[in-house]
């Protein structure tokens, strides 16, 4: 059986608790008891379009009741066939079908036993009829103008409510003014009628919206004669003055009706709304005013409608009795009439009487009062029928109470009190059961409790005992009554424990005890630990538009968790179950995720969980961060020339601290409207005195700071005008610009706006040569350039520059020096040899030029070298120059990446600023033979069980005279085994293939081959290839050039290719070109890829190298590499690879042109170099 939930958490369950503790006593269905009606029949309407119509009357008792019933207080018997009962039950049918208004009436339903009879309230049964006009002629009816008239409605009797509306046959309502008025009773009324009145067609329309029905009136005609259209024998002044005698009159009433009189009486019931109306004849049409006479009209309840002619009063109360005056008014007059007001009200219970469970011998009371207006009238009954049938010795009968001494089982009945008055009656019933009976248990034994630990538990013993009994509970092995505060048992029979422990876990026993007897069931209880919950993160502090992550770990019983429910919440508002419809704010169980964090989002989230016994909440005070508010209200004070106080009102900060305050400036006349800074505050003041430049209209405002950012800026300050001043300061940066020789363009930075300091803005510039006892020159400039001729190439000058303006000279200049203008070195320097380091890397060395032959500041020196033909086959190269700088005062070089065997011209010159000198003489010299380059290709063509082919391609560079090859292999089969690597040098050059013999059959080699100069051998290229196994391909290769089939192959392949060929010859006559890319492709400049390929120091790490496990090297008797060196082993790497600003200027020259290299490098190329 599964545990009941209980636990003081739960708002459900004490609700539960409460009402049972308050409930009468019930009497179990076994105990003998009169009938009580439990469900019955209201006013119940016979509509037509209802199937049937159904009169309820349930009831309970022990005997089972048995029912009759009354129809306007006759006995009413089911005779009619129609009538549909049910079984054990008074409630009956009446099917609509034929005439049933015979069933209309005023019907009470009787239930009884051997111990009483109950009785129902009267169950009204309307049969309302069809509502219908009466067929009528009505006849015309005909006005003058100005008259009064009234068109009556008469509407039909029928089931309420009913509506009324006045049309024409084109169903366009009457329109209704100060002057057209419908009462309340259906009839339309005019002040005075005007000749538009006329009409041939006003219809009253009656609506009974509960029958879905709407009547019509026959259509009634009115005719207004106007008194312009009088007859033409009779003067206007006739007409005139029986004008004026119709028009001219006082009001007069007509609703209420004159026979009325000037009063009448309403009566109204308490809590419905007063309608008064008013309506008066007249020309002109009258006003209609209303007030209560001794008091005032109720404030918010009392409301004019239908242009004052109506007075409403909602919820009507005994305060709104009395007399209330409605007055019509012209120019003319006045009628009036008075509304006595009376409010009553039909009877309401202020006591009824309770049923109650007595014991043999015991007394009780029945308490029966009502009020009303009139006051009602009190009746009691005994079993539905009067009091005084039943007299029973010792009861005491009075209009509103009945008392009870010594009661017997005889006394059990039921006891009906009715209370009425003209608006109505009002039935209670009583059941008075004398019963002696031992306890009946009604919860189950043995039955299952569940609560956490601290919480209340609940423990059930309902019951139900006559006399009156007590309960006791222990624990069952304990066998002893719980005692302590912590323990209530309520009048009930249920036991309360107050903050339960484990150690209250347990089975309990109930015993109910009376005079009769006792009885007892038991109950367990079994403690659950109490839900955790812990959000995090614990109060953070969120920048707005970031993304807020809260997550809700939750901790709980494991008997639990089947019912564990997360919820969120922020500021006690519940989210829905997955978040926003719009995404911004997603809920997944206990992850609470929000993008774009907004200020309305700050607040207090809390996450709670919600089981079958207990609950659990825990909290996180989300704060967002935002920039602040702009500062507010800016004032200026204490002003002066170079000064002023600004104070300002510091914004919102929204939650972060305000860390310093920006304040900016307007107000540089070359660039209005532009805001610079002027300084910085920390962010606990808000005024500074500022520092102000002269000369300058000052406009102010403040940049508040926090940790997420910067405000908006504030409104601007007033303006603050500083006068103008001399300038305090001078020109600086004061420098020369590349010039021609003889020639000083000096430049400086010109005063800001700012630094100005008033008009007149000038330079004044004075020089001299530096050391020379000579005067200073001066000139004065309005811009900030100065162009002076020197008679002196390259000499020092001592240059001021000083700013003035029209109030005077700023401070004293600091003199600066510089120099006059550059012209090219005259002279070249002398080349003293050519050291050769090897077939790639020479050395130059050559004479620096005097000082005073440099015509400026030297820069460094430069190599030019050529090649002018290879020593290997004596071909002339043409001249293609490249170029090396190398900076500094130096007199050597280093020359990297020649080609070898090769003779070259080389040439020094110097350079400076201005550009480059003449160059030296060349100076010839010529590179040694080097190491070949690795052969183009290397194949195996042809492999036989035991035998294998290779042949290969020449290098490209051979570097020298090739003196041969170097052919090696070993075996390298998928094992870790590496065979021994095996020589064989072939000292014919000119031949390009190689026969190997005496090989492993199914083996697997690798072929290494180097071509080789007097030098050395240079790199290796590499095959891998496999024999074949024992006679299973064996001469394949000599066998298949003799098949019939290869030879036809071959044959077709020969046809298709000239096919292809002479196709494309005919295309190309048609015009048809290669692209530059192809043609480059298919014919290459052997110098041109010489010099791509060649590259300084161009040896790596991937270059093929032997297999480890190889018995012998591959470099025996081989030279070291000779192109492997570098300019860092010679100690010129930082000299000769980069200028004196840091930047590479090593240069594989393309420069074609004959003769010395132009100025400043231009045609120099950057080189690759690898290390």
């Amino acid at each position: 059986m599964e545990p009941r939930l209980n636990g003081k958490g739960l708002i459900i369950s004490l609700i539960f608790f409460l009402l049972k503790f308050s409930t009468a006593i019930e009497i179990p269905p076994s105990v003998q008891q009169v009938p009580t009606i439990i469900k019955q029949s209201k006013v119940q309407v016979a509509f037509p379009f209802d199937e049937y119509f159904q009169i309820e009357c349930e009831a309970k008792g022990n005997p089972e009741p048995t029912f009759t019933w009354t129809k306007d207080g006759n006995p009413f018997h089911f005779t009619d066939h129609r009538i549909i009962t049910s079984n054990n039950s008074g409630t009956f049918r009446i099917p609509n079908e034929g005439h049933i208004s015979h069933f209309q009436g005023k019907y009470r339903c009787f239930a009884s036993n051997k111990l009483g009879i109950a009785m129902s309230e009267e169950i009204e049964f309307i049969v309302p009829s069809v509502p219908k006009f009466p067929k009528e002629k009505i006849d015309p009816l005909e006005v003058e103008e100005g008259d009064p008239i009234v068109l009556p409605c008469n509407p039909p009797t029928g089931l309420p409510p009913l509506h009324i509306y006045w049309m024409n046959i084109e169903l366009e309502h009457i329109e209704q003014d100060e002057r057209v008025y419908m009462s309340q009773k259906g009839d339309l009324y005019f002040a005075n009628v005007e000749e538009k009145d006329s009409r041939n067609d006003y219809c009253c329309f009656a609506a009974f919206p509960r029958l879905r029905t709407i009547v019509q009136k026959m259509p009634m005609k009115l005719t207004v004669n106007s008194l312009k259209h009088a007859n033409d024998s009779s003067s206007s002044t006739e007409i005139g003055s029986k004008a004026n005698s119709i028009k001219q009159r006082k009001p007069k009433l007509l609703l209420p009706p004159t026979e009325s009189g000037s009063e009448s009486s309403i009566t109204i019931l308490k809590g419905e709304t007063l309608l008064l109306e008013c309506f008066a004849e007249g020309l002109p049409t009258p006003q209609v005013d209303w007030n209560k006479i001794g008091g005032d009209l109720p404030k918010g309840r009392e409301t004019k409608e239908n242009y004052g002619k109506t007075l409403k009063i909602e919820n009507a109360s005994y305060q709104d009795k009395g007399n209330y005056r409605c007055t019509a008014s012209n120019f003319l007059g006045t009628a009036t009439h008075d509304f006595h007001v009376i409010v009553e009200e039909p009877p309401h219970w202020t006591k009824k009487p309770q049923s109650a469970v007595y014991s043999t011998g015991s007394n009780g009371i029945l308490l029966c009062e009502a009020e009303g207006e009139p006051q009602p009238t009190i009746k009691w009954r005994v079993n539905g029928s009067p009091i005084d049938n039943h007299p029973f010795a010792g009861d005491v009968v009075f209009p509103r109470e009945i008392s009870f001494t010594n009661l017997q089982p005889n006394h059990t009945a039921v006891y009906q009190c009715e209370a009425s008055n003209v608006h109505g009656t009002i039935l209670a019933s009583a059941n008075v059961d004398v019963v002696d009976v031992r306890p009946l248990i009604q919860t189950k034994d043995g039955e299952n409790y569940a609560t956490v630990v601290g919480y209340s538990a609940f423990l059930h013993c309902e019951f139900f005992a006559s006399p009156e009994a007590v309960v006791s509970w222990q624990k069952v092995e304990e066998a002893k009554p719980l005692e302590g505060r912590r323990y209530h048992v309520y009048d009930n029979g249920t036991l309360q424990i107050n903050r339960t422990t484990e150690e209250d876990a347990g089975s309990y026993s109930c015993w109910v005890e009376n005079a009769i007897g006792k009885t007892a069931v038991t109950a367990n209880l079994d403690i659950r630990n109490a839900t955790q919950l812990r959000v995090s993160p614990k109060n953070p502090r969120i920048p707005k538009l970031h993304m807020l992550e809260l997550h809700c770990e939750s901790k709980c019983d494991l008997h639990l968790k089947h019912s564990l429910k997360l919820s969120w919440s922020k500021d006690g508002e519940a989210f829905e179950i997955n978040g926003t419809e719009d995404g911004r704010i997603i809920i997944d169980g206990a992850n609470l995720t929000i993008s774009n964090v907004t200020l309305e989002d700050q607040g207090i989230y809390c996450c709670s969980a919600l089981t079958a016994l207990d609950s659990a909440a825990d909290i996180t005070q989300v704060t967002v961060l935002d920039v602040p508010d702009p500062p507010e209200n800016l004032h200026l004070s204490e002003r002066q020339n170079r000064s002023v106080r600004l104070s300002w009102e510091a914004g919102d900060d929204h939650n972060s601290n305000i860390s310093e305050y920006i304040v900016e400036f307007e107000g540089n006349k070359e660039d209005p409207g532009r805001w610079e800074e002027l300084t910085r505050v920390q962010g606990k003041k808000t005024t500074v005195i500022l520092p102000l430049a002269p000369f300058v209209r000052y406009q102010f405002r403040v940049i508040a700071v926090n940790e997420v950012g910067r405000s908006q800026p504030s409104q601007p300050s007033d303006h603050h005008e500083t006068p103008p001043a001399a300038p305090d300061r001078n020109p600086q940066n004061i420098r020369v610009q590349a010039s021609q020789p003889k020639e000083m363009i000096i430049k400086w930075e010109p005063l800001k706006s700012m630094e100005q300091n008033g008009p007149g803005l000038e330079y004044r510039v004075t020089w001299k040569p530096q050391g020379a006892p000579v005067e200073w020159e001066e000139e004065t400039v309005t811009n900030h350039t100065l162009r002076v001729m020197t008679p002196a190439v390259y000499a020092p000058y001592d240059v001021k520059v000083q700013a003035i303006n029209q109030l005077g000279s700023g401070p004293a200049p600091q003199s600066v020096t510089l120099y006059s203008g550059e012209d090219y070195p005259d002279t070249a320097p002398v080349i003293h040899g050519v050291d050769v380091i090897n077939s790639t890397l020479v050395k130059v060395t050559w004479s620096t030029i005097p000082k005073d032959r440099v015509h400026g500041r030297l820069k460094g020196y430069q190599i030019n070298w050529w090649k002018t033909k290879s020593l290997l086959d004596g071909r002339t190269h043409p001249k293609e120059v490249n170029v090396l700088r190398f900076s500094g005062q130096r007199n050597s070089g280093m020359v990297p990446s020649l080609d070898a065997f090769s003779e070259f011209h080389l040439t020094v010159l110097a350079y400076n600023s201005k550009g480059a000198g003449p160059e030296s003489e060349p100076y010839i010299f010529q590179t040694p033979e080097g190491v070949p380059e690795q052969p183009t290709f290397l194949k195996v063509i042809k492999v036989d069980k035991d035998t294998a082919t290779l042949s290969w391609g020449l290098p490209k560079k051979l570097n020298g005279n090739l003196t041969g090859y170097l052919l090696q292999y070993q075996i390298i089969n998928d094992t870790y085994e590496i065979g021994e690597l095996n020589d064989i040098n072939i000292t014919t050059p000119s031949k390009p293939s190689w026969h190997l013999s005496n090989l492993n059959a199914t083996t697997k080699y690798k072929f290494y081959l180097r071509a080789c100069t007097s030098r050395g051998c240079g790199k290796p290229i590499t095959e891998e290839s496999s024999t074949l196994g024992e006679g299973k391909y064996a001469g394949l290769y000599d066998d298949i050039s003799t098949q019939g089939w290869f030879i036809g192959l071959m044959c077709a392949i020969a046809l298709l290719t000239l096919v292809l060929l002479t196709v494309c010859f005919v295309k190309r006559n048609r015009g048809g070109k290669y692209s530059v890319k192809e043609k480059e492709d298919l014919h290459p400049d052997p110098e041109i890829q010489s010099v791509k390929d060649e590259t300084f120091g161009e040896y790596s790490d991937s270059d093929e190298k032997p297999l480890k496990g190889s018995l012998r090297s591959l470099n025996r008797d081989m030279q070291p590499t000779e192109s492997a060196d570098s300019l860092v082993e010679y100690g010129e790497g930082d000299h000769a690879l980069f200028n004196e600003d840091g930047s590479f200027i090593g240069a594989y020259a393309g420069s074609k042109e004959k003769g010395s290299v132009e100025s400043n490098g231009s045609s120099t190329a950057t080189f690759p170099l690898r290390a």
